[in-house]
């Protein structure tokens, strides 16, 4: 499919999940994309599902999907959200609510969503930027970091307990096996399964914040996304 959008949409399409631009090594790909692990990752499940809902011009479920991520401080859902809600994607358009979006996208800092709000900002009327400063404190205690980064770090540290079976989160010689390129199931040790980078909600959030690159702007060629069972 092809799908022609902004700079934050088009890196989401581009990389599925759009966890990272640098290249993952391969075990950390089989890793990252397979069904469980988005399954105990709420923030990149409920990303990849807005995405494949965008990608098909079903805008009120994508907005839906990204509303969830954004709950669980994802930053590219959040991005995703302001786009939508400027666009008049899947809801009414709404550039104050837009750009508090934006606002919160950019929390972290990250260079391409501090562009983006600014671009908002420049195009909104005087009456827009003071309904966004206002109404951006509700959206701000909701899905802003303090609140947002404290949900999902209860959600990993639940579901890496429940998969290991292990309240200290001992992994011991746990090996899991995930579907490869062509189906062949491939077996991940539970070390490089359970890395600290992907459950340790300090180390998670690092992780992803060294592996944001500069976004792509242009038109991109996709498939759809495929769930890689383990």
């Amino acid at each position: 499919m092809i799908i022609k959008s902004s700079c934050l949409a088009l890196l989401l399409a581009v990389t599925g999940t759009a966890i990272a631009v640098d290249p993952l090594t391969v075990d950390d790909q089989l890793i990252v994309y397979s069904r469980a692990f988005l399954n105990a990752h709420p923030d990149l499940k409920y990303r990849a599902l807005g995405m494949e809902n965008y990608a098909k011009g079903r805008y009120p479920e994508a907005l839906h999907y990204f509303r969830l991520g954004a709950y669980y401080s994802d930053k590219p859902s959040q991005g995703m959200v302001a786009e939508m809600l400027w666009k008049g994607q899947g809801t009414e358009a709404d550039r104050a609510q837009a750009y508090a979006w934006m606002d919160l996208a950019a929390e972290r800092l990250y260079k391409d969503l501090i562009i983006q709000r600014e671009k908002f900002w420049a195009e909104m009327t005087p009456a827009e930027r003071e309904r966004a400063i206002r109404e951006g404190k509700a959206i701000y205690r909701k899905y802003g970091d303090e609140a947002a980064q404290r949900r999902l770090k209860n959600v990993l540290e639940r579901n890496r307990r429940e998969i290991t079976g292990s309240r200290t989160g001992f992994v011991g010689v746990l090996t899991l096996y995930v579907n490869g390129p062509n189906g062949k199931p491939i077996p991940i040790s539970g070390e490089d399964y359970y890395q600290d980078k992907f459950w340790k909600i300090d180390d998670y959030l690092q992780w992803q914040s060294t592996t944001w690159q500069a976004l792509p702007t242009g038109t991109a060629t996709t498939g759809e996304l495929v769930p890689v069972k383990p």
